[in-house]
């Protein structure tokens, strides 16, 4: 299939996609006339690219799941390698919230000290 068509496929740009094929994630073949020709295992690779950049994680993030993908196996998070990213992924979010919690502590506190009778709660209540 031509970029086009993968693009509309994957839902993403043209531009994403030769992002990601100069970034070595996905690989194009030339035909005669000069276009780009994807296979169709490359709408899976593009769509798990795209599922991990929605959660947060970077291309290079994402080699790991991609290569999974390209191995054979059935999901790009059942590899070693992904498995170890998701791993080092979820302490970055563990060490932000810890982070998020402590400010939001200060500020609490900021807030009751400048306003004594202030009620500090979290969004969402009363």
């Amino acid at each position: 299939m031509r970029i086009g068509e993968l693009a509309r496929r994957a839902g993403v740009s043209t531009r994403a996609l030769r992002h990601y094929e100069q970034q070595g994630l996905i690989r194009s073949r030339r035909s005669a006339n000069g276009y780009r020709e994807y296979d169709e295992s490359d709408v899976r690779l593009v769509t798990e690219i795209r599922a991990l950049m929605a959660v947060g994680f970077t291309l290079e993030d994402a080699r790991p799941f991609v290569d999974c993908l390209r191995s054979g196996h059935p999901s790009g998070g059942s590899c070693p390698e992904s498995v170890a990213v998701y791993q080092r992924k979820l302490a970055e979010i563990d060490d932000r919230i810890r982070d998020l919690l402590a400010r939001r502590a200060e500020v609490a506190a900021q807030l009751t000290s400048a306003c004594p009778g202030c009620l500090v709660t979290r969004r969402g209540e009363s």
